[in-house]
C-alpha cells in the first residue's frame, strides 16, 4: 500500500508542478526544452547551462564616477549611445536635406465611420537623390483631441497593414485600437531598407550615401536595424505636423527583428513615449551574455542588421563594453515594455525580462521601484511597475490581439500618469 500511496504522490505532483511554478513566476516547458536539446544540440536551452556572467553597470562610467542623479543621466548617456553606435548599431544620419509630407488619401468614414484613414507619403532629397515610403495611418474619430497613437514599424508583408481593411490581421487589429480611443500607423520596414543581404542599402541608407552604399562601408556604418528606426522618427516628424494626433504620446512598437529596431530607434529619438519590445530576442532585449537560444554568432548570420564591428564579438559575448539592459536603460525615464512568449525560448524569454529588471538603478535615479530578478510574472499575468511593463504570453512567436491588448492597457495607465 505505501508503493501505491508514493506513486499516487508521484503523479500528482507531475500533474501540479508545472501549476506551481507559473504562480511562483514562469518557467520553460521542461518537454520542450528536452525537444529543443535534442533538434538543436549547438545551442543552450537549459537554465543549468547558463554561463556565469558579470553585467556592466549602467551608472558607472569608465574613469569610476557614479552617475547619482538624472541631470548627470542626460549629461552622460550620450558616452554609452555612442559605444552602441560603434559597436553594435551604427551611425545613423539625422534630417535629409529636404523632407516634406504628401496626404495621397484621407476618408473620415473608414471602419464604417469609426476612423479616420489617412495614407502619407514621406518625400526626402538628399544630395540630388530621393526616397520616399508610405505612412498608414487611422484615427479614432471619437476622440475630440488630439489621440495617442500606436506606431508598428512592421517587418512582415504590408497586407499585414492593408488600409482598405478587406485584409485584417491580428498583428495589427486596427479595429481594436480604435475601440480602444488610439490612433494606429504603420510602416514598411522593407521600404526603408530591404531584409536582404544583398539589397539592403537600395532605401534610404543609398539616399544618404549613393553608390559607396554599394562597396566596402566603414565597421560603424548604419545597417537595416538603424535604417527601420530613422524611418520610424521620420514617421513622427508627421505627427508632430498632424493636428489629430498628440505627437507627445506615440508608443513606437516592433515585433522581433522589429523589436530590436524598435528598441534602438528609442533609444535615439527620445521623442517617443514608449517604446515597445516584442519578442525580440538577441540584439533586442535579451541579455547577450546569456548565450541561451539566439546567440551573437546566430544574430550577426544576417550580416545587413548589425554594423560590422558587432562580429567581432561572436562567441565573445563577456567582451561586449555593454548589454542590452544598457540599451534598455537609454529609453529611461520614458515608458518601455517587453514582450515574450511561452515557446519562443530562441528569444531567451527570461533574458529579455532580465533586461528590463537590470535598468533599474537607471529609473530608480528618478525613483522609480525596482524590478528584481526574481520578479518574473507568470503566464499570461503582466508585471506592470511603472513606467515599466513586461508580459509573457501563451503560444509561439508572433504579435497578436492578446499582446495588443496588454500594450493597450500599459499605455492607459501610462499616459493617465503622465497626464
Amino acid at each position: 500500500m505505501k508503493s501505491i500511496h508514493f506513486i499516487y504522490l508521484a503523479f500528482l505532483y507531475l500533474l501540479t508542478a508545472p501549476l506551481m511554478a507559473q504562480e511562483n513566476g514562469w518557467e520553460a516547458n521542461p518537454e520542450l526544452v528536452e525537444q529543443l536539446k535534442k533538434d538543436r544540440p549547438d545551442y543552450i536551452w537549459d537554465e543549468s547551462a547558463v554561463p556565469d556572467y558579470e553585467l556592466p553597470d549602467p551608472l558607472l562610467l569608465s574613469n569610476e564616477t557614479r552617475i547619482e542623479t538624472p541631470a548627470e543621466w542626460f549629461q552622460y548617456r550620450e558616452m554609452t549611445l555612442e559605444k552602441f553606435r560603434d559597436q553594435m548599431y551604427g551611425r545613423r544620419p539625422g534630417l535629409p536635406e529636404e523632407l516634406s509630407f504628401d496626404v495621397i488619401e484621407e476618408d473620415d468614414s473608414a471602419m464604417n465611420g469609426t476612423a479616420t484613414l489617412k495614407r502619407v507619403v514621406v518625400k526626402s532629397r538628399h544630395e540630388g537623390r530621393t526616397h520616399e515610403f508610405e505612412i498608414t495611418l487611422f484615427l479614432p474619430n471619437a476622440v475630440y483631441e488630439p489621440a495617442p497613437l500606436f506606431l508598428l514599424m512592421n517587418n512582415r508583408g504590408p497586407e499585414n497593414t492593408d488600409p482598405s481593411r478587406q485584409e485584417k490581421s491580428g498583428f495589427w487589429p486596427a479595429e481594436v485600437v480604435i475601440e480602444r480611443g488610439y490612433g494606429i500607423a504603420a510602416i514598411q520596414n522593407n521600404d526603408l531598407a530591404p531584409d536582404d543581404t544583398e539589397r539592403y542599402h537600395e532605401g534610404v541608407i543609398h539616399l544618404f550615401e549613393g553608390e559607396t552604399a554599394i562597396g566596402q562601408r566603414p565597421p560603424d556604418a548604419w545597417m537595416a536595424l538603424a535604417a527601420w528606426g530613422w524611418g520610424a522618427s521620420r514617421a513622427l516628424d508627421y505627427f508632430e505636423t498632424d493636428p489629430g494626433i498628440d505627437a507627445g504620446s506615440i508608443a513606437l512598437l516592433g515585433h522581433s527583428r522589429g523589436g530590436k529596431a524598435s528598441l534602438w530607434a528609442g533609444a535615439e529619438d527620445e521623442r517617443f513615449a514608449i517604446v515597445i519590445s516584442n519578442e525580440s530576442g538577441s540584439g533586442g532585449a535579451a541579455l547577450s551574455r546569456r548565450t541561451f537560444g539566439e546567440t551573437v554568432r546566430a544574430v550577426n548570420r544576417f550580416t545587413h542588421w548589425f554594423a560590422g564591428n558587432f562580429e567581432a564579438y561572436n562567441d565573445r559575448e563577456e567582451e561586449l563594453p555593454f548589454d542590452q539592459h544598457m540599451l534598455i536603460s537609454l529609453i529611461a525615464p520614458r515608458g518601455v515594455y517587453v514582450a515574450s512568449a511561452d515557446e519562443d525560448l530562441w528569444a531567451d524569454p527570461r533574458g529579455e525580462f532580465l533586461s528590463l529588471a537590470h535598468a533599474s538603478p537607471v529609473y530608480a535615479l528618478w525613483e522609480y521601484s525596482p524590478i528584481n530578478e526574481d520578479d518574473m510574472p507568470s503566464l499570461n499575468e503582466p508585471l506592470i511597475e511603472m513606467p515599466r511593463g513586461y508580459h509573457i504570453r501563451s503560444g509561439g512567436h508572433n504579435l497578436t490581439p492578446q499582446d495588443w491588448g496588454y500594450f493597450m492597457d500599459f499605455a492607459d495607465q501610462y499616459f493617465e500618469q503622465v497626464d
